[in-house]
């Protein structure tokens, strides 16, 4: 088996929040969010911290014989606790993140998605098992006509924002690893024989564009792209479709087995 990651920050100027990582026993992607205007004054670490960090730590424990849920719910819990006492971590913009992991063990291929990332199993003879969460994205739909034309890191904006971010990790709306291990209740989970498995990833919502927001393959052109050409080529077709329609672009990030 190889692995390949590839990963673009789709902000100039600001740091890429998106970690990838593998190890023998899986992969993990954490894509980081909360970074609005005064994330300093609630967290003196920042998004792109609690991301490598949180990311780190589902690497370390990825081949401990313990559910998916649990490996992520010590990790929350841990990361939470190494800055709990010199930052706000309760706060509605400090940071959080989606996660999306996969285990190769004892003839398995587990997987687990909390927010909008999204897992790619292929399969011989079959069409690609895909784990997403849709729950931010129908949310967020709704926002996005208010937010359009608002100049971004206005007053106005960041309201927006803080409206939207409202509906985080409560009910009736989506769940983000945060402060709270408890929300690894809200996780997509499975399994399948590792034998019917022949290729894997792990995208941000920033690289799963180019299927889920622009349509320009499926999710098992998707792999083929990625066996044949890469990771990189999918990014760059993804900065491409943004540029042709004019979309705000975001950190981009694929990790990926086959």
């Amino acid at each position: 088996m190889r692995v390949a990651m590839a990963t673009d920050a789709g902000h100039p100027g600001r740091t890429n929040e998106d970690f990838a990582g593998a190890v023998p026993a899986g992969m993990v992607l954490v894509d980081g969010a909360g970074g609005l205007a005064g994330v300093e004054e609630v967290c003196r670490h920042g998004v792109t911290w609690y991301a490598t960090h949180l990311g780190g730590a589902l690497l370390g424990a990825l081949s401990q014989d313990r559910s998916l849920r649990d490996v992520l719910a010590e990790s929350i819990e841990r990361i939470t606790d190494e800055h709990r006492d010199t930052c706000d971590v309760t706060h509605s913009i400090s940071p959080h993140a989606a996660v999306a992991m996969l285990r190769f063990s004892g003839g398995l291929v587990e997987h687990l998605v909390l927010g909008d990332a999204v897992v790619v199993v292929g399969r011989a003879g079959a069409e690609p098992f895909v784990a997403h969460d849709p729950r931010e994205v129908v949310i967020a739909q709704s926002f996005e006509a208010r937010l359009n034309g608002i100049p971004e890191g206005s007053d106005e904006y960041r309201s927006l924002l803080l409206e939207l971010r409202a509906h985080r990790n409560s009910p009736g709306g989506f769940w983000v690893a945060k402060d709270d291990p408890r929300v690894v209740d809200e996780a997509i989970t499975g399994r399948c024989p590792a034998d019917e498995v022949n290729a894997t990833a792990l995208l941000s919502n920033g690289a799963s564009r180019l299927v889920d927001t622009f349509g320009l393959t499926g999710w098992a052109g998707l792999l083929h792209l990625l066996a044949t050409d890469g990771p990189g080529e999918i990014i760059r077709r993804v900065r491409e479709a943004e540029a042709r329609d004019g979309v705000a672009t975001d950190d981009a990030t694929i990790v990926c087995r086959s």
